[in-house]
């Protein structure tokens, strides 16, 4: 039987704690088809990013067209971009060669060590061009502050920020809350149907690298086998914390998850 069929389209982590190789291994535990456009390639390991090599613009607008046009894809995930010419490229390839297709946006801002990995142009262009175009959009708290300017992180004022992303054009929105400090990690989703808080024991560990690009690569995989979204948000969600509780204790910072829990 023909497989799922995922396209990434994300930046390259050498260490292979997070980016595109973090989304291949998620998307072959889901049993799900993984084809690549390469945005950037990072050098950086555990300890943190040293340097970055974006991709021509062209060069990534051509690798999404060959995939979409050959092999074809029932989900799209969006993680690192850099820059506002990437985002435009992505979001005009998009908009014309998968409009009936699944897109999450995990809008990538920073490494876990705290590096840059979107310039400011860039998330406006984000907000202008592929927010209308998300079936659904991940980020962060801190992403979240960033891209509607909601600082509170009380969950009232976090689905007001989520509702705030929906009316840019995102169908709907998870916040992640694994910044925030309480004994549990409390992700909202709102979608079109209402309001999900999904709260999960917050796991004492320094080994969560790559858990941001892994939760909205599972996401994908669920929605192009055609879970319905609060599904695939669950399922996503209960792998992301089995692979944070088994996670292989590898390198000497933040250490990347097991994809193979």
């Amino acid at each position: 039987m023909r497989p799922p069929r995922l396209l990434i389209i994300a930046g390259s982590d050498c260490s292979g704690g997070a980016g595109l190789q973090a989304d291949i291994k998620t998307a072959s535990a889901f049993h799900t088809y993984a084809m690549t456009a390469v945005t950037a390639v990072t050098v950086q390991n555990t300890k943190g990013v040293t340097a970055i090599h974006a991709m021509p613009p062209t060069i990534v607008k051509a690798q999404i067209i060959a995939c979409l046009s050959d092999i074809g894809a029932d989900a799209i995930k969006i993680g690192m971009l850099g820059s506002a010419a990437v985002v435009k490229a992505v979001a005009e390839a998009l908009a014309k060669h998968a409009r009936r297709i699944p897109i999450v946006l995990d809008p990538v801002m920073a490494a876990k060590s705290g590096t840059r990995l979107l310039a400011a142009p860039a998330m406006v262009a984000l907000k202008k061009h592929l927010l209308p175009l998300a079936t659904l959009v991940t980020p962060n708290l801190p992403e979240m502050k960033a891209l509607t300017g909601v600082k509170s992180t009380k969950t009232k004022d976090v689905e007001r920020a989520a509702r705030l992303l929906m009316q840019t054009g995102a169908k709907a929105a998870l916040i992640k809350g694994g910044h925030a400090t309480g004994a549990t990690i409390d992700d909202v989703l709102v979608w079109e149907r209402g309001v999900e808080v999904l709260a999960f024991p917050r796991i004492k560990t320094k080994h969560t690298h790559g858990t941001g690009c892994t939760l909205s690569t599972a996401i994908a995989c669920g929605l192009a086998r055609g879970d319905s979204l609060p599904l695939a948000v669950g399922r996503a969600r209960e792998f992301v914390q089995k692979a944070i509780e088994t996670a292989p204790g590898l390198g000497k910072g933040q250490g990347p998850l097991n994809h193979f829990a």
